[in-house]
């Protein structure tokens, strides 16, 4: 692999939209059905609110679970095979399986086959990936949060179409179509991506201490790690009941399934409207001052929520914290980037998804859990809570945040 490919040349553009519309799809795809999860499991059974809010968790948790025991065996098999084939084997095996999702009719088919989805997911992860491996460091502020803004537009247009679909055709449809979205992201990535990768063999593979090690500075690299398992989680929590708590807000009244797509959909819409300028900013100032930026302004806006009376207003605050998400995971992502040899990017990479996939798993369930308990109010309170602790962690790290300037 080259040190420093060309970002310029007509084949790394190529690669990159090609990856960029597979990271719309996947996040397209996957919004559709997601904030509607809840509904469609409600609709599988007479479910009680605690047991509909658990398996609701259940169903969103365990597909992240997996990811996260999963991960840094295909992060392995990606830095000796490519992360080409990573993105086939993810695109092909959610084709399958979120087909299967829209024709069951029992709840623990659902956590089932979203339990085999986690296994063997991870496009998005992979594609960000082999982008870093094919980009100048120099540029790779932009391309991290043009790779994050290709799945959040798709989490924006997803929620409205799936909402539309599942109004006027049933909560199965999304599904549906889902898994014909995802088998066109597997065909374009098929014949349409190129990796420029050198195999590494078996034998010059580190493992365990030889591998940090060979890291350098491992503790910012597990203080970038424990920061997206924390800001995963703050997002994530209100993920499985989204669409009961507007459907509370609206007493229960009134076009639930829309009004829930566009309230899913605003954190996507606030990250496309500031996504590219935040890019360029992390390649001018670096990534660790925008991080903190992004963790301080998401904080201030998740504490409005607890006191909104109607879903317009959590749409607006939903819509400033995508503004600051913007800042957050693209800027961790940045600074693994500019931080690690290329050559280590695929196990790099899967272990901050496996990160990723444990806030996953803990969002959900504590959201799950403490609006059983309490209130879906109270989940704002706790998530502002985890992002103020965030915040501590890395203030002592950061003098090495601040040496990420490139």
């Amino acid at each position: 692999m080259a040190s420093e490919p060309d970002h310029n040349s007509k084949q790394w553009r190529a690669t990159f939209y090609t990856m960029w519309f597979g990271c719309f799809m996947t996040g397209f795809g996957f919004s559709m059905t997601m904030p509607f999860l809840s509904l469609f499991i409600g609709s599988l059974g007479n479910f009680n609110r605690f047991e509909l809010n658990l398996y609701s968790g259940i169903a969103f948790a365990i597909t992240y679970l997996a990811q996260a025991i999963i991960s840094p065996y295909w992060g392995s098999l990606a830095d000796r095979k490519g992360r080409k084939l990573m993105c086939l084997r993810a695109s092909g095996v959610m084709t399958i399986t979120i087909l299967l999702t829209g024709l069951v009719s029992n709840v623990w088919l659902v956590i089932l086959l979203r339990l085999v989805q986690g296994l063997f997911s991870g496009y998005i992860n992979n594609a960000t990936a082999l982008m870093a491996g094919e980009t100048q460091k120099s540029e790779s502020g932009v391309v991290m949060t043009n790779m994050m803004t290709a799945s959040v537009s798709g989490s924006l247009l997803g929620p409205l179409f799936g909402g539309v679909l599942a109004n006027y055709f049933g909560y199965r449809i999304p599904f549906i179509v889902t898994g014909v979205i995802m088998g066109l992201v597997f065909i374009a990535t098929w014949f349409k991506a190129d990796e420029h990768f050198t195999p590494i063999p078996a034998k010059n593979i580190k493992h365990g201490a030889d591998f940090w090690h060979s890291l350098g500075d491992t503790k910012l690299i597990w203080t970038l790690l424990l920061t997206t398992l924390i800001v995963e989680t703050a997002l994530m929590s209100v993920g499985p009941i989204i669409s009961l708590f507007v459907a509370e807000l609206m007493h229960g009244h009134g076009n639930i399934s829309l009004v829930s797509g566009v309230v899913a959909a605003m954190p996507g819409f606030g990250a496309i409207l500031v996504a590219r300028k935040v890019g360029h900013k992390m390649d001018s100032i670096g990534a660790g001052k925008i991080l903190f930026g992004g963790l301080i302004l998401a904080t201030l806006f998740f504490i409005p929520m607890y006191f909104v009376t109607n879903p317009w207003m959590l749409a607006l605050w939903r819509l400033l914290l995508g503004m600051a998400s913007a800042a957050m995971l693209p800027a961790v992502q940045t600074a693994l980037t500019v931080s690690v040899p290329r050559d280590v990017f695929g196990r790099i990479f899967s272990f901050n998804q496996s990160a990723q996939a444990i806030g996953g798993v803990v969002g959900p369930m504590l959201g799950a859990i403490i609006s059983g308990v309490f209130s879906y109010q109270a989940i704002f309170a706790v998530t502002a809570a985890l992002l103020i602790i965030n915040l501590i962690v890395l203030f002592f790290s950061r003098t090495h945040l601040a040496s990420l300037r490139k």
